[in-house]
């Protein structure tokens, strides 16, 4: 099977890892900064209480819900924070652009969300890659907070980390077989050659993980009878440049953009489902 070294043979991109310096965080310690640099991620953090997290999970039943009765599948709600306007509130929450600011600054952009939801006994997975290999951004500095709608463990399909994998800037990949049921479409195979063994992200409902947009990750189907369901939200500084027009779904979420790279767009009013024919 031929592998790719670019996933966007067309542009320049800069993908490599930059480390995050940073003497006085506000949130995160400087022990959790030096893993960030170290291993790629930092989790658990807990962001939400028990209260919180229900309700959050109540409105993802009825996102959810919605978007079912308009033909979507479980893993179809992606790009839909200039539509709903709790989803918009979320990407703005202090609490967690608090986390955030501590690794990438207090200039804070909100490009992307995505919610993974692998239903019970669902075979898909999501095989291992690199964020920043899809993404026609440059440099690569996206963080990604993943924030648990449900408990997640193995046993339900968790997402997994290769440690310091974030290190090796791009790294090859191939096409995804279709045997494999993947989510996405590109697959890093033999991922151990890249780092540490991988560590499985078990969160509870309402915590969070961050983690550098290099560093590999994926996970398995979920062969149990609970549902596992996380929200992922794609932070960068303003002066990440956007390609092929992927600047224009942004929200400000922290500070300014001096330099003009993102669109700021306005928080919407209500929760609009896109037509399908939208949906990203």
């Amino acid at each position: 099977m031929s592998e790719h070294t670019d996933a966007h043979p067309d542009l320049s991109r800069e993908l490599t890892f930059r480390a995050v310096t940073n003497e006085q965080p506000r949130k995160l310690t400087r022990r959790q900064i030096d893993q960030y640099n170290a291993k790629g991620y930092i989790f658990p953090l807990r962001l939400f209480n028990d209260d919180e997290a229900r309700r959050h999970r109540e409105y993802f039943d009825q996102l959810m819900n919605k978007a079912a009765a308009a033909g979507y599948n479980s893993y179809s709600i992606n790009g839909w924070q200039l539509h709903c306007e709790a989803l918009y509130d979320l990407c703005i929450e202090p609490r967690i652009l608090d986390y955030v600011q501590d690794l990438l600054g207090e200039n804070l952009v909100c490009w992307g969300t995505h919610f993974f939801c692998k239903e019970p006994g669902d075979t898909k997975r999501v095989s291992w890659h690199q964020d920043a290999s899809y993404w026609p951004l440059t440099p690569s500095r996206t963080v990604t907070v993943w924030l648990a709608i449900d408990d997640v463990d193995e046993e339900n399909g968790a997402m997994k980390l290769v440690p310091r994998s974030h290190l090796h800037g791009q790294i090859a990949f191939a096409d995804s077989d279709a045997s494999e049921q993947n989510v996405l479409f590109q697959s890093v195979h033999n991922p151990l050659q890249y780092g540490d063994e991988p560590v499985s992200v078990n969160l509870k409902a309402g915590e969070i993980s961050l983690h550098s947009d290099l560093l590999l990750h994926g996970s398995e189907p979920n062969p149990s009878t609970r549902r596992r369901c996380g929200l992922t939200m794609r932070f960068v500084p303003p002066e990440v440049q956007p390609l092929k027009g992927w600047g224009r779904n942004a929200i400000l979420a922290r500070g300014m953009d001096p330099y003009g790279h993102w669109t700021a767009n306005p928080r919407p009013v209500g929760e609009r489902i896109p037509l399908p024919k939208q949906n990203n």
